[in-house]
């Protein structure tokens, strides 16, 4: 039996980081799609360790390396293939969206802040294949480059606050006659079937967008996902405007990203298999070690004046600490669609859209447009 021949379809995201957010709004702005997100936690629930959008740095600085980064760096997402295309138009359409968002007339106040940032590395990756389409994009000369390392770029981005931004995805959502159901799925099943209150009985099609979740998820359980620990540190340093990345030949990768908040955020921990929920005390030493050598100008100015800072200086600067799994994934990021049986004689197609490593606010949009598409060529179809 074929599926869904009502003009308004009935689909059901299951996730609500940034990647499930924004896939649900592109469905629901595409039309013909009455949609409803169902997921554990939403950006309007406490912090946790189960919800990684919370935690984001939040800045974008493609990293689309493809196979070029499968040499056991496992920050970023791996992919099966030598073409670089896909994944950068996915970054490139996610930067032209944010970049519209983040006018000073744009839909979000207190969330964007455009800056200049500075890319430094010692690891012999030259990034202008993927970067060259950044505002203000050039080489940094040799006599501006920070200790350790021996080229650099710089051009212009942006962060973005994550509780603004993910809150105002999910207002858009609602506001736009979207439906959120919190809900904690044992089984995709769950959602084909019905028996969740507040869920489509018989949707039309089910999207995934859980991160780390796919791993456990029963009907599911994409042993290929595993969780890259991440820990950051928010600094009150509003006299840093700017932001840097250093990644070293040894592996080690420090970033600074400044918020429209005023706040610095400071981060380079990314360990693969590590599902500790909370800082560490040794992680926290060598984030802020590895970012003042990057950035002695975290320290606050009347320091700087009469000596060398430590990083027992960037101590009382600290606003929060907090702990993010980031979601990857061996191959890369699922993109696909797999129909399964629900009922007699009846399959639904089921749309994957997840894997992104840390790379979930950058690649977002453009993921979404990928996951639109499939989902409409398998309604289309009718039939696997």
């Amino acid at each position: 039996m074929q599926r869904g021949s009502e003009t308004t379809k009935d689909i059901i995201v299951i996730g609500a980081g940034v990647v499930g957010l924004s896939t649900a709004i592109r469905i629901q702005e595409k039309g013909g799609y009455r949609v409803t997100i169902v997921a554990e936690t939403f950006p309007t629930d406490p912090k946790t360790i189960r919800y990684t959008s919370h935690w984001a740095g939040a800045h974008h600085v493609s990293q689309a390396f493809g196979n070029k980064r499968q040499r056991g760096d496992l920050f970023f997402p791996t992919y099966d293939n030598q073409d670089l295309t896909p994944i950068l138009d996915m970054d490139k359409e996610t930067f032209e969206t944010m970049w519209r968002d983040s006018e000073h007339s744009g839909p979000i106040q207190g969330c964007f802040l455009r800056y200049n940032h500075s890319e430094f590395r010692s690891d012999g990756v030259d990034p202008t294949e993927w970067l060259d389409y950044m505002p203000d994009f050039r080489s940094i000369p040799n006599n501006e480059l920070v200790p350790g390392a021996t080229r650099g770029w710089t051009f212009t981005t942006f962060t973005l606050h994550p509780p603004a931004y993910l809150n105002w995805l999910l207002d858009r959502l609602l506001t736009n006659g979207g439906t959120m159901v919190h809900a904690q799925l044992q089984h995709i099943s769950q959602a084909m079937h019905g028996g969740i209150s507040g869920l489509p009985q018989k949707p039309d099609a089910i999207v995934v967008c859980i991160g780390l979740g796919a791993r456990f998820l029963g009907g599911i359980e994409d042993k290929k996902v595993y969780p890259i620990r991440g820990q950051t540190i928010t600094l009150n340093a509003p006299w840093v405007k700017y932001g840097s990345t250093l990644s070293s030949a040894d592996g080690s990768y420090f970033y600074l990203m400044p918020r429209v908040t005023g706040d610095v955020l400071v981060g380079g921990i990314r360990v693969a298999d590590d599902w500790f929920p909370v800082p560490r005390a040794q992680d926290r030493d060598y984030v802020l070690a590895g970012v003042l050598a990057v950035c002695p100008e975290l320290a606050p100015p009347e320091i700087r004046a009469k000596r060398m800072p430590t990083i027992d200086d960037l101590r009382p600067l600290i606003v929060e600490e907090g702990c993010g799994l980031r979601p990857g994934r061996k191959g890369g990021i699922r993109l696909e669609t797999e129909w399964l049986e629900a009922g007699p004689q009846s399959e639904i197609p089921v749309v994957y859209n997840y894997g992104h490593a840390g790379m979930g606010f950058q690649s977002s949009w453009g993921s979404a447009s990928i996951a639109l598409d499939l989902l409409e060529e398998a309604l289309a179809s009718g039939k696997p």
